[in-house]
Order: C-alpha cells, then structure tokens, then sequence
C-alpha cells in the first residue's frame, strides 16, 4: 500500500481561472506537510485553464488534459480540437483518454488506440479510462469488456506501456456514490493485472475511480493491487482532496 501511488484529478467541465488557487492550496500542503507522502499528484484541467497554471507555484502536481485529438497531425483544419503536440507546449504531462463521457459520444477503439501513440510521441503519459456499464456489470460481462477495452487500446502500443496508465471506473459507480465490494475489486484488479502481465509483459499501474470521496477513501485503500485513484467531483474543492491524501496515509 505504500509504494508510490497515483491520485489524479479530473475536474472536468469545471474551473474558472480564479479556482486555480485550490491547485496551489494542494500544493502548498504537499510541500509543507510534515509527513512525506509518496505519490504522484495529478491535476487533469479543462483546455481552457491549462495555459493559465503559474508553473513557478507547482513543482510536485504535474497537469494533464482532459483529452486530445485523434488526428495525426499537430495543427490544421479540425475546428473544436486540440492535438497533444498543443497541450504539451502548455506543459502537460499526462492526458486522460477513453473516457466513457467520451466513448459515450461515439469514440471508438480505434481512436483511442492513436490517441495513446499520439501521446507518446509527445512525451504525455496516458492515462486511459476503462469500465462496464451497469447492464454489463449485472450480466457478469465486466471483465470480458475490460479486457477488450485494455487489449485494443494497447495491442500497437507495445512500445509505449512504459508511459501508460490504466483506471478502472465501473461507469455505474461515477458520480453515484454507489462503489463495488472489496472482494469484488480486489479480484477484478487481481485478474486485471493478470491479463496485462500474461499478454503484454508488463506490470502497468491501475487505480480506481467512480465516486472516490474523502468518506470512502479509509475502505478504497485497502483494495488488493490498486496503484492509486482518478477522482472528480471530489477533487474539486482543495481540501477535500487534502482530506483523500491524508486518510490514505493515515
């Protein structure tokens, strides 16, 4: 459990450039916390704020996208997109990919596919989401749809699993409150891990996400083989995701 965890946060469609102030907040407490913790910080930020992040304030939060274009080339005529050559001269390091409020829309496997290489060319580590809906999850299909997910994201990215991460976020749990038994997570991270290590040589980071909360945290901890969290809503106020640090670590 005290290895170097991941806690990423998602805000989503939220954040004015005034509520930067919680980043610093996180960050100030990280450095002057008199308990070192072991972790990796993320903060996944609309488009809009990511050119608005003072790098001279952060040094232990790293900042990624939300999401990137899954065109192949830097720049031209793809109105509404942004590539991952242009959220890394903002000073991204990590994107969120395959979401499933992105898959929802109609993305596809294959695209989420480039999207993983397309970050790697540019020195972004993906962070790629997977999870079953609750139909898939009730008829016992919540594995055989992971796995599909996790197979065609990285089957022609072998050369870059070194910069990737997987969440798992059962789609029926985000933004529900509703979380999966222990036993259940324990032995779906179980076979997870498995899977990768069986089909791609690989020991590949994956954490939890879907309604990762400051009252839940005590119990999430405690689930076999988790590397860390994606958390939303709850990442949204700093001392919420203060209060996830320090429970985790309690």
């Amino acid at each position: 459990m005290h290895s170097k965890k991941y806690f990423i946060a998602n805000w989503k469609m939220n954040g004015e450039p005034k509520d930067l102030g919680r980043i610093y907040k996180i960050e100030k407490f990280l450095k002057i916390s008199k308990k070192k913790f072991n972790l990796n910080c993320i903060f996944c930020l609309p488009f809009t704020l990511l050119g608005l992040i003072n790098k001279k304030k952060i040094s232990v939060i790293k900042i990624g996208s939300q999401d990137i274009s899954a065109s192949s080339i830097d720049f031209g005529s793809f109105t509404g997109s942004v590539s991952a050559k242009m959220v890394q001269q903002l000073g991204c390091r990590y994107t969120i990919i395959g979401h499933s409020e992105i898959r929802n829309k109609g993305e596809k496997d294959k695209d989420i596919n480039k999207k993983i290489g397309f970050a790697s060319s540019k020195n972004l580590k993906a962070i790629l989401c997977v999870g079953e809906t609750l139909n898939e999850f009730k008829n016992k299909k919540s594995f055989k749809k992971v796995k599909s997910q996790i197979y065609s994201a990285l089957k022609d990215n072998r050369k870059n699993l070194g910069s990737i991460v997987i969440a798992y976020e059962p789609i029926w749990s985000i933004g529900t409150g509703i979380i999966p038994k222990k036993v259940y997570l324990d032995n779906f991270f179980k076979k997870i891990k498995n899977f990768i290590r069986k089909d791609f040589k690989k020991n590949i980071p994956i954490l939890y996400g879907g309604s990762v909360s400051s009252k839940n945290i005590s119990s999430l901890k405690n689930i076999d083989c988790c590397d860390g969290f994606l958390i939303g809503g709850a990442s949204l106020k700093a001392q919420n995701f203060i209060d996830i640090i320090k429970k985790y670590y309690i």
